[in-house]
């Protein structure tokens, strides 16, 4: 009796069909996957922000108070002398220095760019916005 010699070679023509089906799959999934909202943003040169000075903290209250805080100082402000606080601060730090504004939920919303407008004019380009994650 001959024998028949086993035949050890894989199919791969499965293989290829299910990679090319998933392949189809997965191209035409993708763009739907993508969603977003269209925004035109300004382009500029920017730098990193430095850790090492801390920021100029600018408060808004509910009553509209302001209040300026830097590294252990806390007092009230008025919105004339703002600009020129913040200048002295930028100064004594060569310009290195970033200021957060925080306001309260219910404050004005004139009042918190009224405090931006003095910022602006004080020559201070770092500026965030102060908020707080959802469900805090």
């Amino acid at each position: 009796m001959s024998r028949r010699r086993l035949l050890a070679e894989i199919n791969v023509v499965p293989y290829i069909d299910v990679s090319l089906v998933l392949l189809v799959i997965f191209m035409l999934s993708a763009p739907l996957l993508t969603q977003g909202v269209n925004v035109n943003l300004p382009k500029g040169a920017t730098k990193p922000v430095s850790d090492k000075t801390p920021p100029i903290l600018i408060s808004v209250t509910r009553q509209g108070q302001i209040s300026l805080q830097y590294r252990q100082t806390h007092s009230a402000v008025d919105l004339s002398a703002l600009a020129e606080q913040v200048k002295a601060i930028a100064a004594a730090n060569h310009d290195q220095v970033q200021v957060l504004v925080g306001g309260d939920t219910h404050v004005d919303y004139g009042k918190v760019m009224a405090v931006m407008a003095r910022l602006q004019q004080a020559g201070i380009s770092h500026v965030g916005l102060l908020t707080r994650p959802e469900g805090h």
